[in-house]
């Protein structure tokens, strides 16, 4: 599996970063691009560098590297992920405004008709928002909002965490065990 990953300027850096270990152990071959406003936020959140996130990716790229392969529909990927996603990256997306490298792999990735996902982190959420959420929906587009379930009884952040990296592993169709389905706790 080849996955773009990107990490833009919203809270909850984390998102990524545990992806990226997870798909990691998984020896799935990742693309990264990380905002420069996330570069902030990795180091504000998570008290490490910008390359302590770079070297968990097989490849990496400046978000205005404009020879990166992600920005050509010629790279065969299998899907782009955007953890977390800014309302600007959102509404960029949403506008085919593609002015740097993470707009122009999305755009890419729907032009080319392969799965976007999208993990917004903002609240409370306006209408703009909303209406740019439906409208990259309606084009096939899956928003999974950074919004951790609590059935699964988290005790760290880092559970709180797993819980969203696991959504999105499960619409990837990777197998973990970050946390448990509620299905598995119905039957315990």
């Amino acid at each position: 599996m080849r996955l773009v990953i990107a990490i833009t300027g919203a809270s909850g850096v984390i998102y990524g970063k545990r992806l990226l270990e997870v798909l990691q152990n998984e020896n799935v071959e990742t693309h990264l691009v990380i905002s420069r406003i996330a570069e902030k936020i990795i180091e504000h959140e998570l008290d490490i560098t910008k390359n302590d996130i770079e070297n968990l990716a097989t490849h990496s790229y400046k978000v205005d590297n404009w020879n990166s392969p992600i920005v050509s529909g010629s790279l065969k990927t299998d899907c782009m992920v955007i953890v977390p996603c800014s309302m600007k990256t959102l509404a960029g997306i949403a506008s085919g405004y593609s002015d740097n490298v993470i707009l122009r792999a999305a755009d890419v990735t729907l032009k080319e008709k392969r799965r976007l996902i999208l993990v917004p982190r903002e609240t409370p959420l306006n209408v703009i928002h909303l209406r740019n959420m439906l409208n990259l929906a309606e084009q096939g587009v899956l928003i999974v909002p950074a919004i951790p379930a609590y059935y699964h009884k988290p005790k760290t952040i880092k559970a709180l965490a797993d819980h969203i990296v696991g959504k999105i592993l499960d619409l990837l169709g990777i197998k973990h065990s970050l946390y448990r389905s509620w299905q598995q706790i119905q039957t315990k």
